[in-house]
């Protein structure tokens, strides 16, 4: 771990209250998506605060990438929307992502950026920035199924989809949208 400790979904609740009375409070929902993989790619996410009610939406897209750097993308777009260090939920489908950052990010680093059979770790330059990005928030992670009918998690795949379609001429996206 890193040397501030990063609260995660088995923390106690009394460390968990602690952290709430010195940061705000957020959600942040993500979710990437990719026509063939590689391929368009779109990210998303919805980030809520909600002790106002108040949420953002964003979402982007690129030419030519994968799916796991969409998911990627989401979570960094979302954490860089923050203003200020905060106590976040992060939502994400993406197992990839939730198990980089809580369980394998600390050591890939220790490593040199490899994994445990000694290849280098894949899309290196998002996980160096999300480990940047990290340091400032206290983060709990939560896994839920895609397009299972999360409302968050459904929304956030309609505006990464329509991202890519916004590549596209005539805005289609093809087949094979993961």
């Amino acid at each position: 771990m890193t040397a501030r400790s990063k609260i995660d979904a088995a923390t106690p609740a009394s460390t968990a209250a602690a952290a709430t009375t010195t940061r705000p409070h957020v959600e942040l929902f993500t979710d990437g998506a990719c026509s063939g993989n590689p391929g368009p790619g779109g990210w998303a996410f919805i980030l809520r605060h909600p002790a106002t009610g108040k949420a953002i939406e964003r979402s982007g897209a690129e030419a030519s990438t994968t799916n796991n750097r969409m998911e990627l993308m989401a979570v960094i777009e979302g954490l860089r929307a923050l203003t200020k260090p905060s106590l976040i939920d992060l939502t994400s489908d993406s197992q990839y992502v939730l198990n980089g950052l809580k369980e394998w990010m600390d050591q890939w680093k220790r490593r040199g950026w490899k994994t445990a059979s000694k290849q280098p770790v894949k899309n290196q330059d998002l996980w160096e920035t999300l480990d940047l990005l990290r340091e400032k928030h206290d983060i709990r992670f939560h896994w839920i199924r895609g397009h299972q009918g999360h409302a968050e998690n459904e929304r956030c795949d309609e505006l990464a989809v329509a991202a890519i379609s916004s590549l596209t001429p005539g805005g289609r996206t093809g087949e094979g949208l993961a």
